[in-house]
């Protein structure tokens, strides 16, 4: 999606990535799903599964949100998404052993379906179409978080949070005549924990980008005026623009 801003005197040409309607396929597919869940209410506080459990079941996201995390070498937890209605949750490889590899949190009350590990690989074994889409699904969702993670590691604490920015934008955000308002609040707290650093490198870093004119910070609220910075500071290829499926919050 490419928003026109007009401001100071000029027109600016504002990219934001575009979001994508269910396919078909998978429509079917999460149809298909509901025949398979139990249903679970969620509480918000309450935990999925820890990082490091044995994978027994994926968790369909029917209202709530989840919280996935996941602990860095130093023992800090580092958020690497929010999932949604609509999302599934949980890691599936087809083998025996297999654990997650992050965590999953309760953050908004709701109701997900359980799905048993093994009731699904009995259903995609005998429905080969549903199969690979099922296969396309979760590819999404790894992408996703593979991205976040990159993001993470490769660019340092200034492109993690140019990357959280630019996913808040998508997620969260607003086009006005000065630039993309991201209407969630998000306190410097709030972003340190989304990226595993401390508040006063979030304060010190966005101070120096208010100076360069790339963003606005007032009551919470955070305004940015220049995307197409931030996509540069996170090594955003140009014009190489995610899905918000998965460049998100």
């Amino acid at each position: 999606m490419t928003l026109v801003l007009a401001r100071r005197g000029r027109e600016v040409e504002v990219t934001m990535c575009e979001g994508n309607e269910t396919s078909q396929g998978e429509a079917e597919l999460k149809k298909v799903l509901q025949g398979l869940m139990q249903l679970k209410s969620i509480t918000a506080g309450d935990t999925l599964f820890y990082e490091g459990d044995d994978v027994e079941a994926l968790y369909y996201i029917k209202s709530g949100r989840v919280k996935i995390t996941k602990t860095n070498e130093d023992g800090k937890e580092i958020i690497l998404s929010f999932m949604q209605t609509g999302d599934l949750v949980g890691e599936f490889g087809g083998m025996d052993g297999e654990f997650h590899g992050y965590g999953a949190e309760i953050v908004e009350e709701g109701m997900v379906g359980v799905i048993r590990i093994r009731e699904l690989e009995i259903y995609l074994s005998q429905n080969g179409e549903m199969a690979l889409e099922f296969i396309r699904w979760m590819g999404t969702t790894q992408r996703m978080m593979q991205y976040k993670l990159r993001d993470l590691l490769m660019n340092g604490k200034a492109g993690a949070l140019a990357s959280m920015l630019v996913r808040a934008c998508n997620s969260y955000g607003k086009a006005t005549a000065e630039g993309i308002l991201i209407t969630k609040k998000l306190n410097h707290a709030d972003l340190a924990e989304l990226i595993g650093a401390t508040r006063e490198n979030v304060t010190k870093t966005l101070s120096g980008w208010k100076e360069q004119g790339i963003v606005e910070v007032s009551q919470g609220r955070i305004l940015v005026r220049e995307l197409s910075e931030l996509h540069k500071i996170c090594g955003c290829p140009a014009g190489n623009l995610c899905s918000s499926q998965i460049c998100r919050l």
